[in-house]
């Protein structure tokens, strides 16, 4: 099962081994391409060009008046030099002059006028085909609360030598520290959810904590942890520099000793000082099923997703083309879901920190709603002498911090980014990819552990996930190599998928039943970011390829039905499929160590 790879370096090796079956389900990004738009401006080189006749009005001044954290915003500009190449960015917080720069350290070196990127941008012929001859242009924006007001300035001479302009009033939302865009992931324990989001109070300025609770039951309250990190934090440009942003302060709550299958509301709080409550919006989730429960049971399982922008602007349809589509089909279907893992290349902010807060806010329909689970990819965590496997430049330097800090997994140690977790007759082995993962690593260690620690009679759906392709893919990347893998990456795993049901045996296409009969890698990383082509080859293991974003949808119907699809995000449609059945006698016969340590690789 080979659905289509992206660019770079994600794999999303979902080895569902189910009893005596294994499923691996990967999503590639596999060699770096793909310009992040906020990195086409070279704002370090922004003069200053200020003009009396030009201006730019940005209203409402005043946004979120009736609650929202999501607001269109209307910037009107007048220009009476107009050009094809005038862009507009959005800045916030909104005084983004040199004051706010670091100091040059290097006498070489010319203090900025601009030091700080924007956090969107469009240009100002974007909605108006008659600027370059009017000078007058309207444009729609769609702010996020962010923590800071925001300012508009019209730049001249395109992103690569910008002239400002003209600058905007400020505007803000009425609360910018609210506290917002919660994400829930799986605790340590079945019975335990966790609940992540951001704001702006520090805990010098309010306690935070969570109400939640049964309906129509007392409330219960749990405290709450609060991270942060600075601009020292990252490894290096643009998180450290131009990307740089204050994060705010991420907090998270324990919601433990949950009763299974049971739906719970919550709302995340901030204590002042003066003993008032800024609370947020009422979210609700349903607790996990205990482990082997017996009952219908979704999972959504896709890689490189990235984030969109709905009023078109950072002309994200060039590099995330897929991502608005797969979040509002998994929006949509949302009652129909129970869990997601999001396996890696999460945000592609790759050193913009701004973006983490545009992407919180886009997936919070779904990950305040159902526990979103994530994995580190190239994207998140690789960047040269940090301690990560790889020594690209792909994370533009948060190497893991952002990732770690901004989302919770249920690890020993986050910055080894690997878990297991349980949800019903699934259990779950997340391995990172961006740590070393051969025989005889601390993460190898743990993969085995995993793979063999889990009961099958209770839970014979066992997947195995991870970001970079340790198996099989057909994209002409890996087919270059000829080994349609990730270099080494087979050749760490195949012990441990052969000793836990890795054999290519079977030459059944769509449905899988009786005994072990080996694995089944699928590849889902096409969730938003751009595509890349297949090999020329085509061996003989791939049974479907798609050019096209989707998704992986598996549904466990008891402990002895289990279905995969493919869907597409542009309509939601199922593409391809298959089933996997087995009863009792088939784990009776699923033993350790009974395949032969051979393959069909080719």
């Amino acid at each position: 099962m080979d659905l289509q790879l992206k660019k770079s370096s994600l794999l999303l090796l979902v080895l569902l081994g189910f009893v005596g079956f294994g499923l691996g389900l990967v999503s590639a990004d596999n060699n770096g391409s793909g310009e992040q738009p906020l990195s086409k401006i070279a704002i370090h080189k922004a003069t200053r060009a200020l003009n009396d006749d030009s201006s730019i009005t940005a209203y409402p001044s005043l946004l979120g008046l009736k609650g929202e954290d999501t607001q269109w915003v209307k910037v009107d500009l007048v220009n009476p030099e107009p050009s094809t190449n005038d862009w507009v960015g959005v800045f916030s917080p909104a005084n983004f002059n040199s004051s706010t720069c670091p100091p040059v350290n290097d006498p070489k070196e010319q203090t900025p006028y601009i030091c700080t990127a924007p956090i969107k941008y469009m240009f100002a012929n974007n909605y108006n085909s008659q600027y370059t001859k009017t000078g007058k242009a309207s444009l729609k924006f769609q702010l996020i609360n962010q923590r800071a007001d925001f300012s508009f300035a019209l730049f001249s001479g395109g992103l690569s030598n910008p002239k400002l302009v003209a600058v905007s009033n400020s505007i803000t939302f009425v609360n910018p520290k609210a506290p917002l865009y919660p994400r829930l992931a799986q605790g340590k324990s079945w019975n335990e959810m966790t609940v992540t989001w951001t704001s702006g109070y520090n805990i010098n300025e309010a306690v935070p904590f969570i109400e939640w609770g049964l309906k129509r039951q007392f409330p219960t309250q749990s405290p709450a942890g609060t991270l942060t990190f600075t601009r020292n934090s990252m490894c290096g440009s643009p998180a450290r520099t131009v990307g740089w942003r204050d994060p705010g302060f991420i907090h998270t709550s324990f919601l433990k000793n949950l009763w299974p299958n049971t739906v719970y509301t919550y709302r995340m709080g901030h204590i002042l000082s003066s003993g008032s409550i800024i609370w947020s919006k009422l979210y609700s989730f349903k607790s996990s099923p205990y482990p082997g429960q017996d009952s219908l049971q979704r999972v959504i399982i896709f890689g490189d997703m990235g984030k969109g922008e709905r009023d078109g602007s950072n002309e994200y349809s060039n590099y995330q083309p897929g991502s608005l589509n797969t979040t509002d089909q998994l929006i949509k279907d949302l009652e129909n879901i129970d869990i997601v893992f999001h396996i890696g290349d999460i945000t592609y902010a790759n050193g913009y920190i701004s973006q983490w807060d545009q992407f919180t806010s886009q997936v919070e329909p779904i990950a305040s709603k159902v526990a979103y689970m994530i994995a580190s990819g190239n994207h998140e965590r690789t960047w040269p002498n940090s301690g990560s496997f790889y020594n690209h430049m792909d994370s533009g330097g948060e190497c893991g911090v952002l990732a770690e800090t901004m989302f919770y997994v249920p690890a020993e140690n986050r910055a080894k980014f690997w878990y297991s977790t349980d949800y019903g007759m699934f259990h779950f082995c997340v391995a990172d990819t961006e740590h070393d993962w051969r025989e005889g690593s601390e993460q190898y260690r743990f993969i085995e552990n995993c793979l063999a620690s889990v009961d099958r009679q209770k839970q014979p759906w066992l997947i195995f996930a991870a970001h970079r392709v340790l198996g099989y893919s057909s994209d002409y990347y890996y087919g270059l190599e000829g080994s349609f893998e990730e270099p080494m990456g087979r050749e760490s795993m195949q012990k441990l998928w052969q000793k836990y049901k890795n054999q290519c045996v079977n030459s059944e296409r769509s449905h899988y039943s009786g005994p072990p009969n080996g694995t089944i890698h699928v590849v889902v990383g096409g969730a938003g970011s751009h595509l890349s082509k297949f090999s020329q080859v085509t061996p003989k293991w791939s049974l479907y390829k798609d050019y096209d974003h989707g998704f992986g949808k598996l549904t466990a119907f008891n402990h002895s039905s289990l279905l995969f699809e493919y869907k597409k995000s542009r309509d939601g449609d199922v593409y391809d499929s298959f089933t996997i059945s087995r009863d009792y006698r088939d784990v009776l016969a699923c033993v350790q160590d009974s395949c032969e340590p051979t393959t069909l690789a080719y």
